[in-house]
Order: C-alpha cells, then structure tokens, then sequence
C-alpha cells in the first residue's frame, strides 16, 4: 500500500512477507525511476493481543526510529481497511497513539500523540559555514533545528539544502540528524524546510513539524498551539507544557495498493 502525509510519501508491507530484506526491499521499492517510490518503508508487525509495532526504513536502506507522518498514513490504511478509529503502534522512538478525526474517502484528518520533545540549545562548528547556532530535539529521534531569516530558508552562505546535507551528515551526530530549518512567522504560525536523514529533502515531517514547533514554543516564546506549514502542506501541534506529550494534527491519504515485483525471480510482495 502506497499513503502520503503532506507529500511525505510512504509504502507500507507486512512484516509476515519481509523476511529479512528490510533494507534491500526499501532500496529497491523507493526508488522513484525504476521502481514505486518512496520517502521510506513502514513494515507493519501484527503482534499478540492486536497490538502493532513498526518498523521504519528510509530510501537509502537506513532504519530509523520512527516517523510521525508514516505511522500516521498506517494509522489511515488500517482506518479504511479494518475500520480502527483509534490504534497505538509500539515503535523504536517509544509508542505512537493516533486517533482518527475526520474522514472523507480515502483522506484521513489524523490526531497522533508525539511523546514529550527535548529541546537542547546547541552552536556547532561545522566546515565551510562556521558556527551554526540551533538546538538539538529529540522527539523519539534526533533533529537539528535552526532559525533562519531568509525568504528562500538558506543560511550561512548555503541553500538550506546544501547546508541541511553538511549537517544531516556530520560527524558531530554519531547517528546522523534530521534538520529543520524555521521561520517563525508569527505568535501562532512558523513556516520550515526539512532535510531528512536517510532520503534528503522532503515535502513535509511528522516529527521535523513536531521539532520545528517544539524549539519555536520554548526557544522564540511563540504560542503552545502553532501552524506549522512545510512544502506539502500545513500540520497542527499543541504543546500545553514542557513535561506533556505534544499533539500534532495533519492529512494522511491512501494513495494505492496492489503487488510490487523484487529480485530475480520476481518475487511478489503482497501490500
């Protein structure tokens, strides 16, 4: 099955016909000219007692924690195919409860419990730009968040994309980074552009959304409920307090689903 989230674009396959070609597999079917394509993989694994647990791999192969925007856009598949309203998905960024608002076919407006941010103020050194103040949050996985002043979001003499790559990918981040980069608008309302780790730009993040948003409330005093509006689309969260889970609030939309052909002896892989 094939879902977005604001541009953010995901597949998802059960974890029964994975086997152990969970990289391979993202590799290969989020390839965008030669394959489905993807921003990543969510291999959903039906556990005892109806519980769920998923696994997130990126286009380049890399795991990673988790993603706000895939577990919402399989909170929408399980949402139209077993008509669960409410469902909670152990990750490994901790669990991840979403619960359906509103739908409307195949859209799903999407309510997800984001666990409670870490926000970090951190200046690091980086080659060819020199120190970049922004702050490190940890939302069950790693971002750099920056604020930036320039319409296009470019900063320190680079497009955002170019010095999202340097950042994302610095030794100074052990495992890597995902990276925000902020404008913060008004009281109510920022505007950002993300660098994930794994696949490079994308149209939007769940969790960059809930990072961006978390380092606005605490490090610029705007609003505890905010508009956060990326490439792909504008996505709601609300923080009521340091210590509380943030709650964000955006679109997932079930794009496909049908059978995608892998390997030499063109094994399908049923969605």
């Amino acid at each position: 099955m094939k879902a977005h989230a604001c541009g953010n674009d995901f597949l998802i396959i059960e974890e029964a016909v994975a086997g152990r070609d969970h990289a391979s597999l993202a590799r290969r079917l989020c390839a965008r000219n030669t394959s489905i394509g993807a921003d990543g993989i969510e291999f959903l694994e039906r556990r005892g007692g109806g519980g769920f647990f998923l696994r997130l791999f990126n286009a380049d192969g890399s795991e990673a924690e988790l993603s706000g925007n895939g577990t919402r856009c399989v909170a929408a598949w399980l949402a139209l195919s077993e008509n669960l309203r409410e469902v909670a998905f152990g990750t490994h960024g901790g669990v991840r409860t979403c619960r359906v608002v509103e739908a409307n076919g195949a859209v799903y407006l999407i309510e997800s419990e984001m666990g409670v941010p870490r926000v970090m103020p951190r200046t690091i050194e980086l080659p060819g730009a020199g120190n970049v103040e922004g702050a490190m949050v940890n939302v069950g996985n790693p971002h750099f968040v920056l604020f930036v002043e320039r319409e296009d979001f470019g900063a320190h003499g680079m497009s955002w994309q170019e010095l999202g790559a340097k950042i994302s990918t610095s030794p100074l981040f052990a495992h890597g980074t995902n990276v925000e980069f902020v404008q913060v608008r008004s009281e109510r309302e920022i505007a950002f552009r993300i660098y994930e780790r794994g696949c490079g730009p994308t149209a939007s993040s769940g969790t960059g959304t809930c990072a961006s948003s978390a380092a606005a409330m605490e490090l610029r005093d705007t609003a505890r409920e905010l508009t956060a509006i990326a490439e792909g689309g504008a996505q709601r969260t609300v923080w009521a307090a340091n210590d509380a889970v943030m709650l964000l609030t955006g679109p997932a939309e079930i794009v496909c689903r049908g059978e995608a052909y892998v390997g030499v002896a063109m094994r399908a892989v049923g969605l």
